[in-house]
């Protein structure tokens, strides 16, 4: 895959706690010059991605519920409907962990359903975080989410002891068939990295380097047809 294609794949990310609005311009001003799929950045920023990003080919994409999952159905729900009402068009939420470990399919089905009828039309990507969960679980968990009307299954937050693997990315996208796509997310830090990822199921690579990313893979900058 070329530099360029593996950019449209990116969500380019920024969902540190210190993030100040100077840097999610810029986050924004970068997803345009590269072509990355999305910017990807925390709920209170959306208002001022969408500004940015206006009449541009590049997603405003937010989290829900992150980055424990512990909230409730009602508080996912509203958390989604208010960003995609300030101009999200994907949502990144995270699966209620406990109840899946638990064994209570059908709060983590329902958890999934209620946030998918918030966010609309909007694309809802769910947050399995693998590195809590065994073999097994990552299995339920991803036929959960292909039956719960979201669009993807993400394998991490960034945010526990643990990223995306080949070996979880190939294990989810053998679970999600043709019903819903798989993104990578956490620890993809270069081209090779990126390109294992996409190699194994991935159809969307969640990261803070994406530059890094499209960069390695071309000498050639943005607008150079890299």
């Amino acid at each position: 895959m070329t530099p360029r294609e593996i950019a449209s794949m990116i969500d380019h990310t920024l969902l540190k706690a210190d993030a100040v609005p100077e840097q999610i311009s810029k986050l924004c001003t970068e997803a345009g010059e590269y072509g990355f799929a999305s910017v990807c950045i925390n709920p209170c920023y959306v208002p001022l991605a969408a500004k940015e990003l206006a009449g541009s080919d590049v997603k405003v994409c937010t989290v829900i519920g992150f980055p424990l999952g512990a909230n409730t159905s009602q508080i996912k729900a509203e958390e989604a409907m208010l960003a995609v009402e300030q101009g999200a068009s994907e949502v990144d939420m995270v699966m209620n962990i406990g109840a899946l470990k638990a064994g209570d399919y059908a709060l983590v089905e329902s958890d999934i359903r209620s946030v998918v009828r918030a966010a609309g039309r909007a694309l809802v990507k769910v947050i399995i975080e693998t590195f809590y969960l065994s073999e097994e679980e990552k299995i339920k968990a991803t036929e959960i989410v292909a039956r719960s009307g979201a669009a993807f299954v993400k394998t991490s937050t960034g945010f526990a002891g643990g990223g995306a693997t080949v070996e979880d990315v190939r294990l989810m996208k053998k679970a999600a068939g043709n019903l819903i796509r798989v993104k990578a997310a956490g620890g993809v830090r270069n081209y090779d990295d990126a390109l294992a990822m996409i190699e194994a199921g991935a159809s969307r690579i969640g990261t803070s380097g994406g530059i890094s990313i499209v960069e390695g893979g071309s000498n050639a900058g943005p607008g150079s047809g890299y």
